[in-house]
């Protein structure tokens, strides 16, 4: 069978299914195959997201309300709408 008939033939499965366990267990399976990226990014990619991460968990940011007035306090830029 190729790929498209597979599909096809998952669907008629999936619309058979009464089970709301069956349809969560199907659900988890195609978000964690939708969102499993991160192995395939460079080594540079992850250690500057760990890094980001470890700065936001020791409390080393700034929420998007203060970044304006930053940006006016200390450079003199000024906020458009």
């Amino acid at each position: 069978m190729d790929l498209q008939t597979e599909k096809l033939e998952l669907i008629k499965q999936l619309l058979e299914v009464n089970d709301p366990d069956v349809l969560c267990e199907i659900k988890a399976v195609l978000k964690r195959n939708s969102t499993d990226f991160y192995h395939y990014l460079p080594d540079a990619v992850k250690q500057s997201i760990e890094a980001g991460l470890r700065d936001i968990e020791n409390g080393n940011f700034h929420s998007h309300r203060h970044v304006p007035h930053e940006l006016e306090t200390h450079y003199g830029v000024h906020e458009h709408h």
